[in-house]
């Protein structure tokens, strides 16, 4: 890959399987990447939320890079994560990631510190200085608290700086106008990916170029159906598998009131695969709050109404 033209479609964030005592799970990983190739993913996205990035050390990410950049041996672009909370530690992440092999790097706005849009350029400048491969945003806003603006985005895209976004802010007015200013800047190199898993066929059919969805763990061939209808302009078909997947997102608020709602969503995604015996553990790291057995059972009833169990 090299450059964002060519990064489209589905781009799963993949789950990081751990054991019992919460180191990865190397051998539930490569079953999951399988599982997510033979869905038809065209890409694959790790050290992101959905892989728990933030609770990883630095030898379980490189243990995750080393592990599914070895496995997928060229199949499909892998991009790797380098989320932290400044532009130095990001650096650090970035030489592991490009020395394991990654073919395009995400991150996020600094956080932790209170940053000014014009700091959040420098942060995306230096990766990019750092880097090799093409260099994504992150829009983040629930996590970092602040949210990327199109101006700024297609600023640094037009600079050369970054080769495109995964816009988890939930923002589609938002989304919209990165679409639109690209398109007024004659900046279609820019790769616009949305990562709600919830309004991908609204996304799509605004011009957005894939989706990076944590269900797609779940069902990855139900999102290859969903984009496979929008490219081919089958809109009916791609509402009506985007509302399937919507049933069966419901499956994130299984925790209810007893864990956080992040907890409640990786533990919901690993469950899942656990059930359908892609992985063997459904562990999340901590301090997660793990699901309990009826929480499981509620998991799995969710499984059956979707046709996966």
């Amino acid at each position: 890959m090299t450059n964002a033209a060519t990064l489209s479609g589905v781009i799963p964030p993949v789950c990081t399987p751990l054991t019992p005592d919460h180191e990865v799970d190397t051998a539930s990983l490569t079953r999951l990447v399988d599982h997510l190739l033979d869905g038809g993913v065209d890409g694959l996205f790790i050290l992101g939320s959905s892989s728990e990035v933030a609770f990883l050390p630095d030898g379980h990410r490189r243990t995750v890079l080393d592990t599914v950049i070895g496995h997928v041996a060229g199949q499909v672009p892998v991009l790797a994560g380098v989320i932290d909370m400044t532009a130095p530690r990001v650096v650090d992440h970035v030489r592991v990631a490009v020395e394991a092999g990654a073919n395009g790097l995400v991150a996020t706005a600094p956080f932790y510190t209170r940053t000014h849009p014009a700091e959040i350029a420098i942060h995306f400048r230096t990766i990019a200085a750092r880097s090799d491969v093409p260099v994504y945003a992150y829009d983040l806003p629930v996590s970092v608290h602040s949210k990327l603006s199109a101006d700024l985005l297609l600023e640094l895209a037009d600079e050369g700086v970054l080769a495109g976004l995964k816009d988890s802010s939930g923002d589609e007015g938002g989304l919209r106008e990165v679409l639109l200013r690209r398109r007024e800047r004659d900046l279609s190199s820019f790769a616009v990916l949305t990562g709600s898993e919830l309004t991908v066929d609204s996304a799509l059919w605004m011009g957005a170029d894939g989706v990076v969805p944590g269900l797609g763990n779940v069902d990855p061939h139900g999102y290859v159906r969903l984009y496979q209808a929008a490219s081919r302009g089958d809109w009916d078909a791609a509402r009506t598998e985007q509302e399937r997947l919507f049933q069966l997102f419901q499956l994130v608020h299984v925790g209810g009131p007893h864990m956080g709602r992040s907890s409640s969503a990786l533990g919901a995604f690993k469950a899942a695969l656990y059930l359908r015996g892609v992985i063997a553990h459904p562990t999340t790291a901590l301090p997660q709050i793990p699901l309990d057995a009826d929480d499981i059972a509620r998991v799995k009833d969710h499984l059956s109404k979707a046709a996966l169990i």
